[in-house]
């Protein structure tokens, strides 16, 4: 009655099981069905790219807080950020990453 509740993800769970905080490449999001397209987008990207990388997904509210961002999804590289509250397509993943990997 008067005790904290334990809050639960929106996914119920399932997400932790593609969480990586040490992944190069993460998607910061909650696990809405946005987050989950841009996550699919950019592995299908990575494939074309002919890289084979571990996305991680990070969903805690203050980790993505902690990268400064304000709106979700957001792309992550490296640790810094180069996309947020868009969901980037499979070709524009390409054209963020191709500089950089």
């Amino acid at each position: 009655m008067f005790f904290k509740k334990k809050s639960e993800c929106c996914c119920g769970g399932s997400c932790e099981t593609s969480s990586d905080e040490n992944a190069r490449i993460k998607i910061l999001g909650t696990g809405c069905s946005n987050c989950k397209k841009l996550e699919e987008n950019t592995l299908k990207a990575l494939k074309d790219m002919g890289l084979d990388l571990t996305v991680g997904h990070v969903t805690d509210i203050d980790k993505i807080a902690a990268y400064g961002v304000i709106s979700t999804p957001s792309l992550v590289l490296d640790d810094k950020v180069l996309s947020y509250g868009k969901v980037l397509t499979k070709d524009e993943v390409i054209a963020l990453l191709k500089d950089k990997l």
